[in-house]
């Protein structure tokens, strides 16, 4: 599936799809027509049942600088309805698409990510960052709160009191600072990027995928719940993959001290 806006390849053999965002002469900024599009496309592969890991990605030297404030300027001086709209129709359900679809999603960041970018990679379950790249929340800069779930997911990574120190300020800060933070998994060459994330991917998507999807529900919630609700989620996400394929027969292959074979069931 190809647009002018976002690119998405599917590698069916590995069952892994690359969703990427192509406006590398724009930084990736977000216009309507590239929120739409990725949107659309990441409900689509998160629907997906033959795809059981996904990569975001953006071509050119950003990954995402946010917001195409030209486009916003514009939308603001007519009137438009559209700046109240673009969190709930496109910001919201772009990251409830890369939190909630029922399999791992890998952030591979090439480049500056700033604001709604900073939030699309965090709302990834992992992250790889090219040496060099920087991060920045950006939203206090222009009057504005964070969105595209920073306000959560940035504080859930690295606390309230770093995180509200990066949504108010706003300062700037490297792929290895993100790292030592733990928001990024590894710093890698930017060269070996796209390979080291479509690596990661396809180890993904050979494991256990069920249960993936089980832990990305229990790690949410356990983020905002009590003890006992998590211990009580835990306990029937357990029930229902001990009646999966996959558990009972990576259950025999530990026994047999073979190496199991998971296919999602």
């Amino acid at each position: 599936m190809t647009n002018d806006a976002v690119v998405v390849t599917r590698d069916d053999q590995a069952a892994v799809a690359t969703v990427r965002m192509n406006r590398p002469d724009r930084r990736n900024a977000l216009t309507t027509e590239l929120k739409v599009a990725l949107r659309d496309a990441l409900e689509d592969v998160g629907q997906d049942p033959q795809i059981r890991a996904v990569v975001l990605s953006a071509a050119g030297p950003a990954f995402c600088v946010g917001q195409d404030l030209g486009e916003h300027a514009e939308a603001l001086r007519s009137g438009a309805e559209e700046p109240m709209r673009t969190v709930p129709e496109h910001y919201n359900r772009i990251t409830s698409a890369l939190t909630t679809m029922p399999k791992p999603a890998i952030a591979a960041v090439g480049g500056t990510c700033v604001g709604a970018g900073l939030g699309f990679a965090l709302a990834c379950d992992l992250r790889l960052a090219a040496t060099g790249v920087r991060f920045a929340t950006a939203f206090s800069g222009i009057g504005f709160g964070g969105d595209s779930g920073l306000s959560a997911t940035l504080a859930h990574a690295v606390g309230a009191s770093r995180a509200t120190d990066l949504l108010m300020l706003g300062d700037a800060f490297t792929a290895e600072s993100a790292r030592d933070w733990g928001l990024v998994r590894e710093v890698v060459a930017a060269e070996e990027l796209d390979d080291k994330a479509l690596a990661l991917a396809r180890r993904l998507a050979n494991g256990p995928t069920a249960a993936y999807a089980e832990i990305k529900i229990a790690v949410a919630l356990g983020t905002v719940s009590p003890l006992s609700t998590v211990l009580e989620h835990e306990g029937a996400a357990q029930s229902r993959l001990a009646a999966t394929e996959d558990h009972r027969n990576a259950v025999e292959a530990f026994l047999a001290k073979e190496k199991p074979t998971f296919t999602g069931h």
